[in-house]
């Protein structure tokens, strides 16, 4: 018999492809993926150097790559896929019976109650995006367009702005903080997490040029708020009034670029009346801070010759958490910093990481149960456990989850725990048992990151973007596969697809060593024409084609193909800047060639800042300033309250210098603070009679945890801090006993406590009480 924790005992030793000479790689700890390489020895990763090659990080690591062995070489490796009993436990099924019979109930579950019964959740972590695009083929088979991603949980009301203010919500801007000569860190961290590359470098060199200036905006003082020129400590929840308070100072003091709003702007008019009558000082109050002290900090940012605005987390996850993104992106837009060297500018994609969703009102998708309406083609986890756990009749009944486990990282965990035991279906890919596939009708075993080709999409820079490719450097642990390949079994075992291609496959093969004769192009061109329905899975037909002509086995790396050729079409004379040529195959040709034989990555792309503007997609050519959702909760502003039998607020999801995703789960990677302790600001501490390394209990109206105490001046009085990637299930001791390893915050989040539009849960923002509670509960 085998229970949940079906997986290796022993440590993963999985066989190297490649001897002991450094090796071209990428650290899969943050969304920047830096350059790394590594010395491969024994089935371990050792010598983890930062990647002097790589276009973008240039031999920049922090500390958390160099422990990336515990991720590659886990204890809970997942070696055969399961299929989950009648009694809880799990016994180990053949890949031939695990995709039949886990196709045979998709199938079932799509024809008996259609495709909005299934819902798709994950689909690559922080760096393994590729997978990531053939899931499109199983929800093409699935007939779903649930698509419920972490992303969705931060982002949304982001791209959600930016289709109003832009035209589409592709239209993703980043920030140019190594060119700007001031920087407006706000809600964010980058020295712990990142964000943008070489952080720490470029922190520092912020700090040390008496030419430049940095703000930091956060209730916490951070690593980058020491280091910073002006922290303004605004109290948690307080950010959409210091903001409004900073924007009524430009307004009011006619600090706005005029020449900009006329010429690149519709809707200031309608703006201007509004902020002309923010009370600055009652705001500035509410935020917790000195009114002269915001609005110098304005008046300095509006006066700068080239500033922008770098947002994260603690904005996007506090009270007002769409305002707030609205008001954070007025400061640069009305001040003139768009588009231009040192400001915001709109980035490119090699491959779309989003879509745009129109609005419900123009025939937008919406969710049957709760009528959640889609945003970048992604829909919020917030609401997926309500999509779930009810009578409705047009409720999801099945959820695939990839690459991600949102039993411990989507907000309010007992809902999601309550709501998956309720699905006919739940099946996992994921590469080792975690606390979602511990509650799985199947588990099916992933490659590593470092087992197959993979790459990330979050290639986001401007004016040069980039791209990785990383090249597999082990072989495929015993037992698993690559998540292309799962995905096009389960879609050929519900009849979507063929198995194999034969004709193309053919054409593939000689096109490869004749591409300029473009045969491969015009054969897929015709299939598809005569076959309209491969369109719906073109990823797993260029696959199983052109990926089967590609060497060293990059059959994932073909979807790449069909990017390159886009991208270089619509940004041709930006990709010959980039040192790329057609040599008689065609741009396209060329660019992909590049970026399969790049081990270090290579530069895609290098636009000139003016061509920002032809990003924009509104048919004027404009950026519509005023976006009435935004007008109406603005006027109706009113700062959050504090609940009385929970009067502390708690930051939860903190980024320490050894936290990180949850992919890597053994307690012994972390250097320092490997229980995850609740920051307490002294006056508290002393208040409820706790001490530094005390255990207390943390409740909050839907949970409790019990934390290890740090008494810390870095946080509020009447604030505490919890960090994220804890709370994860270890096994312990010769009788495999479980444990958990720290404290899991999202026993603490409830689904409702979120934003009102987008469903962005308020991680910043949970009422708390505190009490001592007895020694490790472990």
């Amino acid at each position: 018999m085998t229970d949940a924790s079906t997986v290796t005992e022993a440590t993963t030793m999985a066989v190297a492809k490649r001897g002991s000479e450094p090796q071209s790689t990428a650290c899969v700890l943050c969304s920047l993926n830096c350059g790394v390489t590594v010395e491969v020895e024994d089935g371990h990763l050792t010598k983890i150097r930062g990647d002097r090659e790589h276009p973008i990080s240039q031999g920049y690591q922090c500390q958390k790559a160099s422990r990336l062995d515990f991720y590659q070489n886990a204890q809970n490796r997942l070696r055969s896929p399961l299929k989950r009993r009648e009694d809880g436990t799990f016994e180990e099924i053949s890949w031939d019976t695990a995709i039949r019979e886990i196709a045979a109930e998709l199938v079932r579950l799509r024809d008996e109650h259609g495709g909005h019964s299934l819902a798709y959740y994950g689909g690559g972590g922080q760096g393994n995006h590729l997978g990531g695009v053939y899931g499109s083929v199983l929800r093409a088979a699935m007939g779903t367009r649930y698509i419920y991603t972490s992303l969705a949980q931060e982002k949304t009301g982001g791209f959600w702005l930016d289709g109003r203010l832009y035209g589409r919500q592709t239209c993703h801007p980043s920030e140019d903080v190594h060119n700007a000569d001031y920087v407006l860190f706000i809600g964010t961290n980058p020295w712990q997490s990142h964000g943008i590359p070489q952080a720490r470098k470029v922190i520092n060199a912020l700090a040390r040029d008496a030419e430049r200036t940095m703000v930091v905006i956060d209730p916490r003082v951070s690593e980058t708020a020491k280091k910073a020129d002006v922290h303004l400590q605004v109290r948690p929840g307080g950010d959409a009034h210091l903001l409004l308070a900073m924007l009524g100072t430009i307004v009011q003091e006619d600090l706005a670029d005029q020449e900009f709003l006329e010429a690149r702007t519709t809707g200031f008019e309608e703006l201007r009346e509004l902020l002309t009558a923010v009370p600055v000082d009652e705001y500035a109050r509410l935020a917790g801070l000195d009114a002269e002290a915001v609005r110098e900090v304005a008046r300095s940012y509006a006066g700068a010759e080239a500033a922008c605005v770098r947002t994260d987390l603690g904005l996007e996850h506090s009270p007002h958490s769409t305002l707030n993104l609205y008001l954070a992106k007025l400061l640069y837009l009305i001040t003139g910093n768009f588009g231009k060297k040192g400001g915001n500018n709109f980035h490119t994609f090699l491959l779309p990481l989003i879509g745009h969703s129109k609005e419900p009102g123009e025939g937008g998708a919406v969710t049957r149960v709760t009528g959640m309406r889609e945003i970048s083609k992604l829909f919020p986890p917030n609401i997926l456990p309500a999509e779930i756990d009810t009578d409705h009749p047009e409720r999801v009944r099945g959820v695939v989850v990839d690459s991600s486990n949102p039993l411990i990282t989507a907000a309010d965990t007992d809902a999601y725990r309550q709501a998956f035991s309720k699905l006919e279906l739940l099946v996992v890919i994921d590469v080792a048992m975690t606390e979602t596939a511990s509650l799985a009708h199947y588990v099916l075993p992933a490659a590593s990151q470092y087992e197959k080709w993979e790459a990330t999409f979050f290639n986001l820079e401007f004016p040069a973007n980039f791209f990785h490719l990383r090249r597999p450097l082990f072989e495929p642990a015993e037992g698993t596969l690559a998540e292309p390949e799962i995905y096009r079994r389960l879609a050929a075992a519900m009849g979507a697809l063929p198995e194999r291609f034969p004709i193309l496959e053919r054409i593939a093969r000689f096109d490869r060593r004749r591409p300029r004769w473009r045969l491969f192009p015009a054969a897929l061109a015709t299939a598809l024409k005569l076959r309209p329905k491969w369109k719906s899975y073109l990823s797993a037909v260029l696959h199983e084609t052109l990926g089967k002509a590609l060497p060293d086995d990059a059959r994932a790396a073909a979807v790449l193909w069909g990017g390159c050729q886009f991208y270089a079409r619509r940004h041709a004379e930006a990709v010959r800047r980039a040192g790329i040529e057609d040599q008689g195959d065609g741009l396209g040709e060329a660019l992909f060639e590049r970026v399969l034989n790049s081990r270090s990555g290579t530069l895609l792309s290098v636009h000139r800042y003016e061509d920002t503007w032809k990003f924009l997609r509104h048919a004027d050519g404009k950026i519509h300033l005023a976006i009435p959702e935004m007008l109406r909760e603005l006027e109706a502003l009113e700062p959050p309250t504090l609940d009385e039998d929970f009067p502390l607020v708690l930051a939860a999801g903190e980024r320490r210098s050894y936290n990180a995703n949850t992919i890597v789960r053994e307690e012994a990677w972390r250097k320092r603070d490997p229980h995850g302790a609740l920051r307490l600001h002294p006056l508290d501490a002393g208040s409820l009679g706790l001490e530094d390394g005390d255990w207390a209990l943390c409740e909050s109206r839907r949970g409790q945890v019990r934390v290890q105490v740090e008494i810390s001046g870095e946080v509020l009085p009447g604030v505490a801090s919890l960090p994220h990637g804890f709370g994860l299930r270890e096994k312990e001791g010769e009788d495999a006993s479980i444990r958990t390893s720290g404290p899991a915050i999202n026993e603490l989040t409830s689904a409702a406590h979120c934003d009102e539009l987008a469903k962005t849960p308020f991680h910043k923002h949970i009422p708390v009480r505190i009490s001592a509670a007895a020694e490790d509960p472990r």
